[in-house]
């Protein structure tokens, strides 16, 4: 089943998709557009891979890592489905990441890449925008980069892992206005998510709630204010978001 958190009247509920419109954890059906959407998990520590595909890299001239290029996001930058992300005036470039997310479901530590699935809840959809006006490079992103205000939408759905039967071999697609503009799949990953389970946990403790954003496929885009940007995971469903202005909060 697929599971989501709204706000509905002032109140936050658990939600579910019941022949096309939302079921509330009270048994009301409501239309998707009625609620508030929030991110489907309450997120724990979250996990950034940069440069994960060999194609993604490849189009951004860089060779592939070697060891996994991980960065650390903080909350403020969660948003769920049909939120708004800003775009600041200065920027030139700012580019969506349709990505995997994976939810850590229990605690552990120094976790082997055969046991790795055993602590994996399940999944969601993540859309992690770059401003590549501010970057340095691919491996030293700074937090003006990866830590923006709204520039990371989450859901619209968590889906449990026993609802997907391959998380290695999924289709990613990128829409803009309804134009397919990136498409991939994430049997291109350069570090799996058995492998960057091993390795994040080798270090330090992963808890519940935890998420790893497992990286893009090529087909970064610029987008523009007004933009609407659709982020669509094979089997976890499509997450939809729009690009405003800075003063859009003041309109």
């Amino acid at each position: 089943m697929k599971r989501a958190r709204v706000c509905y009247a002032g109140t936050i509920q658990d939600a579910t998709e019941e022949n096309g419109k939302i079921k509330l954890n009270d048994g009301r059906l409501v239309e998707e557009t009625d609620v508030v959407w929030l991110p489907p998990i309450e997120p724990g520590t979250v996990f950034t891979l940069g440069l994960n595909y060999a194609d993604h890299a490849a189009e951004l001239d860089f060779k592939a890592p070697t060891e996994p290029l991980v960065f650390l996001k903080g909350p403020n930058t969660f948003v769920g489905h049909r939120s708004h992300t800003v775009r600041p005036s200065d920027v030139t470039f700012m580019h969506y990441e349709c990505e995997l997310a994976v939810v850590i479901g229990k605690t552990g530590k120094n976790i082997k890449k055969e046991e790795a699935y055993d602590y994996v809840k399940g999944y969601t959809i993540a859309n992690d925008y770059a401003l590549r006006d501010y970057l340095e490079n691919y491996y030293r992103p700074n937090l003006r980069v990866k830590n923006r205000d709204t520039c990371t939408p989450l859901g619209p759905w968590f889906v449990a892992k026993e609802m997907i039967d391959d998380p290695m071999n999924l289709r990613l697609r990128t829409y803009i206005n309804g134009e397919v503009t990136q498409e991939g799949t994430t049997a291109d990953m350069v570090f799996g998510i058995a492998e960057l389970i091993e390795y994040l946990s080798s270090f330090m403790t992963l808890n519940e709630n935890d998420m790893i954003l497992t990286g893009t496929p090529k087909g970064s885009v610029d987008t523009k204010v007004g933009d609407e940007v659709i982020t669509e995971v094979e089997g976890i469903g499509q997450l939809v978001n729009t690009i405003v202005d800075e003063n859009y909060e003041t309109k």
